[in-house]
């Protein structure tokens, strides 16, 4: 009887233990998983996880059919963030288009940078925690939160694309040179991430308990990964070339001077630009209402002057129809060092952020005098006044009088721009270096004396270049940047 009781009491302290260790099993600390399935799952405790088991599937028919969306959202935002950071030459286009329309600077082209390389973190950690998840042999369960910013981040991702392939439909041609510069690193990303997928593919394929799984999930994986290791024997690099077939240099005007190192159009921008080894400069010219030729981009002085402080009645009124004594009591600088009009700008020095402070509206005279000294070319885009203006029929006349008889500069340095009056200037101011701003055939050009050409970076070719460079013409792309620093 003693012996039935002592054998009853074991049994039943055996169960205790067998009990006790399947709770501590389902109970137990386990830091690294549970961190895993806590930001992919929400699911923080060991009960509420569930291992997969040989030859099942690593996630529920709707979790299959979430993931390639989880998939897709990542391409999507890779390629869009690879897209806009490759666009940066074209940032300050975008902000200008913003500009324009909502009436007021602000940098959005950072913004968008900024968003975008957030999203792509955020499906790029989830992907990785899937993936490693997978490898712990975790069933997958994808939160309804992150299923919802999956959805935000693809549906972003996608609106961003398709508006840029309408902004930017000029610019198609340029992307397949982007894919060429960029495509050694792209590669090397990309290898890189098929070796980090090999052991999670690897182990699940192990695990397959049928042969036609184990092919579903080694052949993309077989088949890209070979496509990786062939790709390199088609690529091509643009800055390989045949002796003699590379076109003349473009010559590198600064566009308003060096705008990302001084406030555009004034002395110190253009000065930035001569001392950075630029080959010309480039700038607006309006024309003041008492007949004063200035630089001045915008219609209004609201974006770059302190017009509203010295004049706030006057802020939305036409530059044109202020006099050139009103003019030269507006601060041109202020606002550079107060809005930061580039991406990327740099720390300015105190000697450059006084100068800065103290520029004022420059007039032509003084900006052709500058351009002379320093034998530098000058290119500009000409203003016609606003109707009512007193000079709106005398306009081209004034220019041409700065230009001749009051500054007085070395007629080859002026690349002459304006196309209206192209014959008159030609008969007037022999010497100048008439330059196109828009394509036009070879036949044109040497029939209007034309000698170079000044156009954005996308609106010609390879062959372009060669084509026109064969009659002595020469491109010139003027720049919305600053020049680079000297080393």
């Amino acid at each position: 009887m003693e012996a039935r009781s002592t054998s009853l009491k074991r049994l039943k302290f055996g169960k205790l233990k067998v009990v006790r260790r399947r709770l501590l099993q389902q109970y137990e600390q386990q830091p690294f998983v549970s961190c895993l399935a806590g930001f992919y799952s929400c699911r923080w405790k060991r009960y509420q996880r569930e291992r997969t088991e040989p030859g099942k599937c690593c996630c529920s028919l709707r979790e299959c059919m979430f993931f390639p969306l989880l998939v897709a959202a990542f391409c999507f935002s890779l390629v869009f963030l690879y897209t806009w950071g490759e666009g940066k030459n074209d940032y300050n286009s975008f902000d200008w288009y913003n500009y324009g329309n909502l009436g007021y600077w602000f940098l959005w082209s950072l913004v968008i940078l900024i968003v975008a390389a957030v999203l792509f973190a955020y499906i790029s950690l989830l992907l990785v925690l899937a993936m490693c998840l997978l490898a712990e042999g975790q069933r997958l369960y994808l939160h309804w939160s992150h299923k919802i910013g999956t959805f935000l981040v693809l549906g972003f991702s996608i609106a961003c694309l398709f508006a840029l392939s309408i902004l930017w439909r000029d610019h198609r041609k340029t992307v397949r040179l982007s894919f060429q510069v960029t495509a050694p690193y792209l590669h090397i990303g990309a290898i890189a991430i098929m070796v980090l997928l090999a052991w999670p593919v690897a182990f699940h394929a192990i695990r397959a308990d049928k042969k036609v799984t184990q092919m579903i999930i080694l052949g993309p994986y077989l088949a890209i990964l070979l496509f990786l290791f062939l790709i390199p024997l088609g690529m091509y690099s643009p800055c390989i070339r045949e002796m003699g077939t590379l076109g003349p240099k473009p010559a590198l005007i600064g566009h308003r001077g060096a705008p990302m190192l001084a406030p555009e159009n004034t002395e110190m921008s253009f000065l930035k630009t001569i001392e950075h080894g630029g080959d010309g400069l480039e700038t607006d010219v309006a024309i003041s209402y008492d007949g004063v030729p200035f630089l001045m981009h915008d219609d209004t002085l609201r974006r770059t002057t302190n017009i509203a402080e010295v004049y706030p009645n006057d802020a939305g009124k036409a530059a044109s129809f202020f006099s050139w004594d009103a003019l030269q009591k507006l601060n041109a600088g202020k606002w550079f060092l107060k809005n930061k009009p580039f991406v990327g700008m740099g720390s300015l020095s105190k000697a450059d952020q006084k100068q800065a402070m103290n520029q004022s509206i420059y007039t032509l005279s003084s900006f052709l005098r500058l351009a002379d000294s320093h034998n530098k070319l000058v290119i500009f885009d000409l203003y016609r006044p606003p109707e009512k203006h007193p000079y709106r029929n005398l306009w081209l006349r004034k220019v041409l009088d700065v230009i001749l008889k009051e500054a007085k500069i070395k007629r080859h340095l002026v690349l002459w721009l304006h196309n209206s009056v192209r014959s008159f200037v030609q008969s007037v101011a022999p010497g100048f270096q008439h330059t196109m701003g828009r394509k036009a055939p070879i036949e044109d050009l040497l029939k209007h004396n034309i000698v170079k050409l000044n156009l954005v970076y996308t609106d010609m070719s390879s062959e372009d270049i060669r084509s026109k460079s064969k009659h002595s013409l020469q491109k010139i792309t003027t720049i919305s940047h600053d020049l680079p620093e000297s080393p």
